[in-house]
């Protein structure tokens, strides 16, 4: 007996004011037309840990393995899956070729776990352009990051 995965879509954005600086992360999710928004943020943060946490906070919401659909305006994020980047920086003990430490390793160890209970594919989208999931995202995320101000 085989069961069918939900299929859920998963918008998510970061947001930074500075670099390290307040920061803030929007997601959305949507699952059988129905959408849920989430968003938090912190005092001092970067962009990267901002866009890494939009889709782990996302993945949290699932309460079963599901087949997800990740878009995200972050190439660091959609590369670092879609071109293996993370298989090889965890083989190599969370170092770059350029022999630099990876930053955000306890992040991107989380994301390795939910990529063992879903089944996720990464879509990378046009950032502040006409993709209206990834606009609202942006807002989220900048709106949160205001509170840390």
């Amino acid at each position: 007996m085989t069961s069918k995965r939900k299929s859920v879509k998963l918008y998510t954005d970061g947001a930074c004011s500075g670099n390290p600086g307040p920061g803030g992360y929007g997601a959305i999710l949507i699952y059988n037309m129905v959408e849920k928004e989430i968003s938090g943020g912190q005092k001092l943060t970067t962009n990267n840990k901002m866009e890494i946490t939009a889709v782990l906070e996302g993945l949290k919401m699932l309460k079963e393995p599901c087949d997800v659909t990740v878009y995200s305006d972050s190439a660091y994020v959609v590369n670092a899956i879609e071109k293996g980047w993370i298989y090889n920086w965890k083989k190599n003990n969370w170092v770059k070729s350029d022999k630099s430490k990876v930053k955000n390793i306890e992040l991107w160890e989380e994301l390795l776990g939910f990529m063992n209970i879903h089944n996720i594919t990464f879509i990378k989208v046009k950032g502040h352009s006409d993709n209206e999931y990834n606009n609202r995202c942006d807002k989220l995320a900048v709106n949160e990051s205001k509170k840390y101000m």
